[in-house]
């Protein structure tokens, strides 16, 4: 109930606060590219329901028909500013609507694509037991997940078979020891990370 009503307060002040920010980037985003503002992904959530993400379009269009993995800075696929977007994270700001409409928490595992729940094993469903955020400690372990996705040379095997395992790790334990607390100290190490 503390955790609801602290996303439902937080998001709605982010997104008042963020609005003149959002307008800017809105504009950029159009004179940088053709296509929306808004990419609206299907997501797993809680109870292995799906959901639509909002994020900021970083992307050409229809870039996802040709992978759903992002890897780094040689991406092609990638705008001039959407790099930016993604390097400091901003792309992802918009996601405070889903929290406040109740599909995602501020801090709670990062949500899936179908594609990669569906290779999760019945202990890493329990991640689908809470609801997914907009960070966790796995989002700040694997900040520069891009970059090591490029280095690999086959990123989707490589994400599939080291970093879901790695990262659902670490979103278990988050299911385990969840608590007021930690969601408060998981958002200032993200700030801390990402501005660093």
């Amino acid at each position: 109930m503390l955790k609801r009503l602290f996303d439902l307060i937080a998001s709605i002040i982010g997104l008042i606060i963020l609005l003149p920010i959002f307008l800017i980037i809105a504009i950029i985003i159009k004179t940088n590219s053709k296509g929306p503002v808004f990419y609206r992904q299907w997501r797993v959530g809680l109870n292995n329901s799906e959901f639509r993400v909002f994020k900021f379009r970083s992307m050409y269009m229809d870039a996802d028909k040709r992978g759903l993995l992002t890897v780094g800075g040689r991406d092609p696929r990638v705008t001039p500013i959407g790099y930016y977007l993604r390097k400091y994270k901003i792309d992802e700001l918009p996601q405070l609507i889903n929290v406040l409409i109740g599909d995602m928490s501020l801090v709670g595992p990062r949500p899936e694509v179908r594609k990669y729940v569906d290779f999760y094993t019945a202990e890493q469903m329990k991640v689908l037991t809470v609801k997914p955020g907009m960070t966790d400690n796995a989002s700040i372990e694997f900040i520069d997940e891009n970059e090591l996705l490029s280095k690999a040379e086959d990123p989707e095997e490589y994400y599939i078979k080291e970093l879901i395992p790695l990262k659902t790790k670490i979103y278990l334990a988050y299911v385990e020891n969840q608590s007021f607390l930690i969601d408060l100290q998981i958002i200032f190490k993200t700030v801390v990370k990402i501005f660093r």
